[in-house]
């Protein structure tokens, strides 16, 4: 923008060069005062929203830190181009982050490795973190797996310390729960927006739960088991409005499904169950019965073997649906193992190949051997193979002795 002033402002100066050499010396010179000005502004880096307010900006890289990222062997190139911002800010405590992520038995790699990805770890105060090791180490088993829970989720750990009373409120809550501590972990590590808000929304979150399992039938002795299970699989479910998971069940209870359907799909979607909404799920049910042209009582059978049919988007289904078709496979297969529709197109088609290749014809076999995940399917497949390379024994059969 500078330029364009700079050139406006000798617009006549510029209408009185002549097309000689004087005109080209004039552009040489606005070239250069462009190429100057974007050097200069590729060295203002911009500073994320939520910097520490308590740390100051420099017009240069702060060298202490510089050198003590150098010094663990932290790739400084990636720094710079991923999170530049950090390298200008003091004061900086490289060496005490490093000091205490060796002292839980990180080694130097490892410390290289999380500096890499999170150089931001630097701008916490050493008391800080300090306080941060203490909360974890109360539910993480040994610092072995905490320093693998930093390497994964460095960003859950090196945390701001406005929220280290709710941290510690909502662990104090979830084990008044009598979870496993690997859970609570897990939830810390994965989902660490719900440790740094008020406990009381998660009691009200967990609270829904417990009510829903318990009005669909579910037995006091196994809710435990049951929420630990829950949370596991998508701890991201704490973040949802209540709201949500009541008007998906009132949804599916108003589609006819009975007390314990809804509960064995509340099991089977993993808390998935508040991913969803009654308009989608309402779409989805219509394509597929109208795509499968089954009945709705079939159709609940259908969701209760593969409940992921619920969160599919009709342009999803549309395309697995046409490619199954297009191998070959017929819809009343389809209907008898819904669950193949969990499966991307491109994985059917590869894993169709590998058994057409050793003479499996899925179009008068089973589906159930497409199923699952990679490894389930090599287990099917090589027990295919197996069957077809193992000799028949024919117990009538004369045996061969010698004459």
């Amino acid at each position: 923008m500078l330029v364009a002033c700079f050139a406006v402002s000798h617009c006549s100066f510029f209408s009185s060069f002549t097309l000689g050499g004087q005109l080209a010396d004039f552009a040489s010179m606005l070239r250069l005062i462009a190429t100057s000005l974007c050097l200069r502004c590729q060295r203002v880096t911009a500073l994320p929203l939520n910097y520490r307010p308590c740390v100051t900006l420099s017009s240069a890289e702060n060298q202490q830190t510089v050198e003590a990222l150098y010094d663990l062997s932290v790739d400084i190139q990636k720094v710079r181009k991923l999170k530049g911002w950090v390298l200008y800010q003091s004061p900086a405590y490289t060496k005490e982050v490093a000091g205490l992520l060796k002292d839980m038995g990180a080694s130097g790699s490892i410390i290289a490795r999380i500096l890499a990805v999170h150089p931001e770890a630097v701008l916490c105060d050493p008391d800080q973190m300090q306080a941060q090791r203490e909360l974890w180490v109360s539910v993480c088993p040994n610092q072995k797996e905490l320093v693998g829970i930093i390497e994964k989720f460095p960003a859950s750990f090196f945390t701001s310390s406005s929220h280290h009373d709710n941290q510690r409120d909502n662990i104090a809550f979830f084990q008044s729960l009598n979870l496993n501590k690997r859970i609570i972990t897990k939830l810390m590590a994965s989902a660490p927006q719900s440790f740094s808000r008020p406990v009381e929304q998660n009691e009200v979150m967990v609270r829904t739960l417990q009510q829903a399992y318990q009005e669909l039938g579910g037995e006091e002795a196994n809710m435990k088991i049951w929420l630990q299970k829950l949370l596991s699989q998508n701890p991201f479910v704490l973040l949802k409005p209540p709201e949500v998971l009541r008007q998906n069940l009132l949804f599916l209870r108003d589609r006819g499904f009975s007390t314990a359907e809804l509960l064995r799909l509340l099991s089977k979607l993993r808390g998935f169950v508040t991913e969803l909404n009654p308009d989608s799920m309402r779409r989805t049910l219509a394509y597929s019965h109208d795509t499968m042209g089954c009945s709705e009582a079939e159709l609940r059978d259908i969701i209760i073997n593969c409940p992921a049919l619920l969160y599919y988007h009709e342009a999803i289904l549309a395309e697995r649906f046409q490619g199954l078709l297009s191998a070959g496979i017929s819809m009343s297969q389809i209907i008898e193992t819904p669950t193949v529709l969990e499966l991307t197109t491109q994985i059917v088609n590869y894993r169709l190949q590998r058994l057409r290749a050793h003479g499996y014809d899925v179009r008068t076999g089973s589906l159930e051997v497409l199923n699952g995940t990679k490894k389930d399917f090599e287990m099917s497949y090589g027990k295919l193979q197996l069957r077809r390379e193992r000799p028949l024994f024919n117990p009538v059969a004369p045996l061969k002795g010698d004459d």
